[in-house]
């Protein structure tokens, strides 16, 4: 026998078995995950670019929500970089357990799912929003605490099979979190303070931890007053209501990655610090923003001043652009954006249409946002940042128009409600005929188109 390895004489060697996986069934999934709209689209727009010298005809990218008003206010201040998605992942992880799930309004900005998703297995529950007023609502999209009730009572009943080894359970997903985005990204509108209290009543009764994303709080650009979390004087459950905000949209810092987590449970900003290890911010970005913050009476007085008016004028650009070329938006308060109504250009009312659209969009170099990357429970809804150059909008108009004006010249079947079509068609006068005055009719839209 030579050494200790050696088989037996005449033993023949077993045929070598497939190799090790590289990854775990967590790593496979977290690689195998296919990349939302948001992301397909920005690709696209990254391989072909917009620039007024260089590529005049590249995608002009009013789908990603960045503030780029005031960079000429930052450049000598702080380096111009993003992000709260750490904080999503770790406080997701560390309330929530593989399966459960957090509510959610919906629309809603569709990159929290992969966030709570990747680390902590957990998921969205959805609080249907419509665009349908009903007699006890104001606005449409709006948000009520009965809506809340009534995705989180579906939820408990809704039917999910586990198998174990012999036995197969049957159970509802566990909610244990509530998820607000105030200001509202898609819809840029504003929790009023009354129906703030209400939502987090509503969570302390049923002992559901309340996530505030706040990070567009400092972008409200009309006299709509916007309340923070952190401003209410008696929150209901203080131990399960969290705040976090980050630099990147309010000061137009897109890529400089610093999130910030206020939470009062000292339990669970301990689990928070375990995961924060592997995810924190250096040191001197730390420092170099902790000076720029101290400089209040630039802030006050030149930055936010600055901001909120370009924003402003910006916004007002493009709403009153897309209501000459026909395209009502929902009003709105806060964020880099306007939620805005193509139900009407839509061949069928249905997501595949929707899609159509986009990438009819996308062929005339136009990046805007459907609404399907938002998980929006109606085909037609578009998301356009304003946040950008005065020519740059002005140009979005322009492409809009020429691809709709093309598009529009083939059959279309409309579906939508009477209330749609009557804020969608003003071209039609009260005999529902054409009209033939343009100018009259602009004036019109610019009168009736913002909801």
């Amino acid at each position: 026998m030579s050494g200790g390895g050696s088989l037996p004489a005449g033993a023949a060697a077993a045929p070598p078995g497939p190799p090790a996986p590289a990854l775990s069934a967590r790593g496979a999934r977290i690689a195998g995950g296919s990349p939302g709209l948001l992301d397909a689209g920005f690709a696209l727009y990254v391989a072909d670019p917009f620039d007024r010298e260089l590529n005049p005809q590249g995608i002009l990218n009013l789908g990603t929500s960045e503030n780029t008003l005031c960079f000429d206010l930052l450049e000598e201040r702080i380096t111009v970089m993003n992000g709260c998605c750490a904080v999503f992942a770790t406080l997701s992880t560390v309330l929530c357990d593989p399966g459960d799930g957090y509510l959610i309004p919906a629309p809603y900005y569709g990159g929290i799912n992969s966030k709570t998703w990747l680390y902590g297995g957990v998921q969205p529950v959805h609080v249907p929003l419509s665009s349908e007023v009903t007699d006890e609502e104001s606005h449409p999209f709006q948000l009520t605490v009965e809506k809340l009730e009534a995705a989180l009572q579906s939820a408990k009943k809704q039917v999910i099979a586990s198998c174990s080894w012999n036995e197969r359970q049957y159970t509802g997903i566990r909610v244990r979190a509530l998820i607000l985005i105030n200001p509202h990204n898609p819809l840029g509108d504003i929790y009023p303070a009354q129906l703030l209290k209400e939502c987090l009543e509503f969570a302390h009764r049923y002992e559901l931890h309340v996530i505030m994303d706040e990070i567009y709080m400092l972008s409200v650009y009309d006299d709509t007053t916007f309340t923070s979390v952190l401003s209410l004087d008696c929150l209901p459950d203080p131990e399960r209501t969290h705040f976090m905000w980050g630099f990147s949209k309010d000061f137009g810092m897109s890529g400089i990655r610093v999130g910030v987590l206020y939470t009062r449970n000292h339990e669970i900003r301990k689990a928070v610090n375990q995961l924060a290890v592997f995810h924190s911010c250096p040191g001197p970005v730390q420092h170099v923003l902790s000076q720029f913050l101290r400089d209040r009476d630039w802030l006050d007085n030149m930055f936010f001043p600055t901001n909120k008016k370009r924003l402003k004028e910006a916004q007002n650009i493009l709403v009153d652009g897309l209501a000459d070329v026909g395209i009502p938006v929902l009003k709105s308060s806060g964020g880099l954006y306007v939620w805005a109504d193509f139900r009407k250009f839509l061949k069928s009312q249905t997501f595949e249409a929707e899609l159509e659209l986009w990438q009819k969009l996308l062929d005339k170099k136009l990046l805007i946002s459907p609404g399907k990357a938002f998980y929006c429970y109606e085909p037609g809804w578009f998301r356009l940042v304003f946040s950008n150059s005065v020519d740059k909008i002005y140009l979005c108009i322009q492409r809009l128009e020429q691809m709709l004006h093309s598009y529009a010249a083939e059959p279309v079947t409309n579906n939508t409600s009477s209330t749609a079509d009557a804020l969608c068609n003003p071209e039609k006068d009260s005999s529902g005929k054409p009209s033939s005055t343009r100018g009259k009719d602009v004036s019109q839209l610019k009168n009736i188109l913002v909801y």
